[in-house]
């Protein structure tokens, strides 16, 4: 996959401001200045008006984003909060990537999800009961403790009887700025973790590769019977001379709207150089 666009010329850039990472960036700033890429999310088929992109570059602190005022607005994360219970489920050793979880016979509703698992198969097939028995294991404090250590959004589990079902209830929430900031902490290998859970969880979360890139990505969807359900993307793209942390989220009124997530994410990452490694 490569770019066909060098220097993304997406029209109506407006004049914007966010802070990511305790970083101020706004419209009048030169080097961070927030290219809108609404045009490159038009394209790909998503409203502007009901999503929202985030791409941050780390060698410069580029920055490109579409409806910024939706990037600062928080919801549960669903199974994108899998990249940090992932990291926990590593480094407390209640898992290793090739632990067995044994399926406890009950019929749920995907059929992937309806036996034994691995961490690896678990996070690669969003498998939710494999994750909640690993909240159970290391526990309320334990997972509280470590999402505020990674400053996880608000960072909040409820009580124990939202252990299982915090990610996924609005208990816990985060907004696409806050995720883009502690997936930079991840990429930069920033956070209080081992080298050990880094490599590990590397070889979990790996999606995708191409000509000298690598990407390491989960989606997510906020299914929710009472108002609109949101779908996710994030993660980043490991180039040979630089990485690129992005955080996708967006209403969807079907499922049809579950593939344009991954797409989106790819034509707008592809827009911005991402991809472009030689």
């Amino acid at each position: 996959m490569s770019s066909t666009l060098s220097k993304p010329t997406f029209g109506g850039l407006k004049p914007c401001l966010f802070a990511m990472s305790g970083l101020v960036f706004s419209a009048s700033v030169a080097v961070a200045n927030p290219v809108d890429v609404s045009g490159a999310v038009e394209k790909a088929g998503v409203d502007v008006d009901v999503s929202t992109i985030v791409v941050r570059r780390l060698s410069d602190s580029q920055v490109w984003v579409s409806n910024a005022d939706r990037s600062t607005q928080r919801f549960a994360p669903a199974s994108s909060s899998k990249i940090p219970h992932t990291m926990i489920a590593l480094e407390t050793g209640v898992a290793e990537p090739d632990t067995l979880f044994e399926w406890d016979g009950k019929k749920r509703v995907f059929d992937v999800w309806n036996r034994d698992h691995t961490l690896t198969s678990a996070f690669r097939s969003s498998v939710v009961w494999v994750y909640q028995e690993i909240a159970q294991r290391v526990g309320l404090a334990g997972m509280t403790e470590w999402l505020n250590r990674f400053e996880y959004g608000n960072a909040n589990t409820g009580a124990e009887d939202t252990l299982t079902t915090y990610w996924l209830d609005d208990t816990l929430q985060i907004n696409a700025l806050e995720q883009t900031a502690f997936l930079e902490r991840l990429a930069r290998r920033d956070l209080p973790l081992s080298e050990a859970t880094y490599a590990a969880a590397d070889a979990i979360m790996q999606s995708d590769a191409g000509d000298g890139w690598t990407m390491f990505s989960k989606t997510g969807w906020r299914f929710s019977k009472a108002d609109m359900d949101v779908g996710w993307y994030v993660g980043w793209v490991r180039c040979s001379n630089d990485t690129y942390v992005f955080a996708l989220n967006m209403d969807m009124p079907d499922q049809s709207y579950l593939k344009l997530r991954r797409s989106t994410s790819h034509a707008v990452l592809d827009a911005v150089g991402a991809f472009d490694c030689q």
